[in-house]
């Protein structure tokens, strides 16, 4: 498999503060990472970094399907191709369902409003809330709302997802539905990078797993490899600490 995203030397300071280190990092195509870590541990700020959202430090570099990913035009083209699940939604309060998930691909891809209605009712019954097309986001539970956001990207054809852990703003209740579509997901061969907190999901879902503490990686392997044969200190005592919780 090709190597879909690079990042080499990525750093990123807050003023004197720097949330991430150096990270040297390849991504291939299809597969799907999990980045796992204590809470400010860089995780999100890294996958920020990955469709400009944040920028990072000028003597590192990330390429997403050979574009470099810098400031200026091609930033547009970049997140074509690589779409974001954000925690909390992000959905356009006064548009309903439907026209949250076909205002991408009409404004960015010039898809004819016929095809992206086509295309956002087939995503939406892919999540599994076809049903609530015509309602407004404020009429959706938090889970509905996360899954409205995931049809959302997928209408793009992304080549990458980034997920940033889009589990953490729902009740206990609703977080195995979300989860349950990202899984669904993981099967279809788009590349999918997904920030977590969620572990059996993590070991469940991912080709490969990332441990992150203090802006830098600790640790990446395998599934089997972080969770039963962790070569690192550091990731056996944040596993056995969240584990036991």
């Amino acid at each position: 498999m090709s190597v879909l995203i690079n990042l080499k030397n990525v750093s990123k300071h807050y003023g004197n503060f720097c949330a991430v280190k150096r990270i040297n990092l390849n991504i291939v195509e299809g597969e799907v990472l999990c980045i796992i870590g204590p809470s400010g541990s860089g995780k999100s700020t890294l996958i920020r970094c990955i469709n400009y959202l944040e920028e990072y430090d000028g003597k590192g570099k990330i390429t997403v399907n050979g574009i470099t990913v810098k400031k200026g035009n091609n930033l547009k083209n970049i997140r074509k191709e690589v779409a974001m699940v954000f925690q909390n939604f992000n959905l356009f309060p006064h548009l309903n369902i439907l026209k949250n998930v076909m205002l991408g691909p009409i404004r960015s891809l010039k898809v004819s409003q016929s095809n992206a209605k086509k295309r956002a009712y087939d995503l939406l019954g892919k999540v599994g809330i076809k049903d609530q097309a015509d309602k407004f986001p404020f009429q959706l539970s938090g889970g509905q709302q996360q899954r409205v956001a995931i049809a959302r990207a997928l209408a793009m054809k992304p080549k990458v997802i980034l997920f940033d852990e889009p589990t953490s703003s729902l009740d206990p209740e609703m977080v195995s539905e979300v989860l349950d579509v990202i899984k669904d997901l993981a099967g279809t061969g788009v590349t999918m990078v997904i920030v977590t907190h969620e572990m059996s999901f993590a070991r469940q879902v991912a080709d490969k797993i990332i441990f992150m503490d203090e802006g830098v990686i600790v640790e990446e392997g395998s599934p089997d490899q972080i969770f039963d044969d962790s070569k690192k200190e550091r990731t056996r005592i944040f596993l056995k600490s969240v584990l036991k919780a």
